[in-house]
């Protein structure tokens, strides 16, 4: 079978693509193994999050951690955005709209009650995110949830 043509704006996520140690919560928790690859000949991308065996937990995450993750973008071009589907080991299932732009990445969801965004900036070479996620429940009072700070490994 054939592979769809991707569009040219996912190059946009190229500089997510590869292996990376994912810190949070000031390095309190970590590190955890993400990769990010293309999938059906780079029309999404796939991304792919868990725990190792030295990676920190910490105590108020509980017994139900959030990993293992997967999460699958694609681009939406009549919007030029991108949607991610997220899901972990929780059972937990969202979807975000996202983009990356000028070295900005971003994520955000608006649900009833529960409004997320995510926003983190791509240092110039490519291996180092740092940002963090922030909570609302009526959309305009955001207050920090956790900060995160990617490393590209290798």
């Amino acid at each position: 079978m054939r592979q769809p043509t991707p569009h040219s704006a996912l190059r946009r996520l190229d500089v997510l693509v590869g292996a990376w140690d994912m810190w949070a919560l000031g390095r309190r928790a970590g590190p955890v193994q993400t990769e990010f690859s293309w999938l059906e000949g780079g029309v999404v991308l796939v991304q792919r999050a868990d725990v190792g065996p030295d990676s920190a937990v910490p105590a108020e995450w509980g017994p139900h951690l959030p990993f293992p993750t997967v999460t699958l973008t694609g681009y939406d071009d009549t919007a030029d955005e991108f949607t991610t589907l997220y899901a972990d080991g929780r059972g937990v299932a969202r979807v975000y709209r996202t983009s990356v732009h000028d070295g900005v990445w971003k994520q955000w969801r608006a649900a009833p009650g529960f409004h997320q965004r995510f926003t983190a900036t791509i240092d110039d070479g490519g291996g180092t995110i740092r940002g963090g996620w922030e909570g609302s429940r009526d959309g305009e009072t955001w207050t920090p949830d956790f900060d995160v700070t990617y490393t590209r490994v290798g």
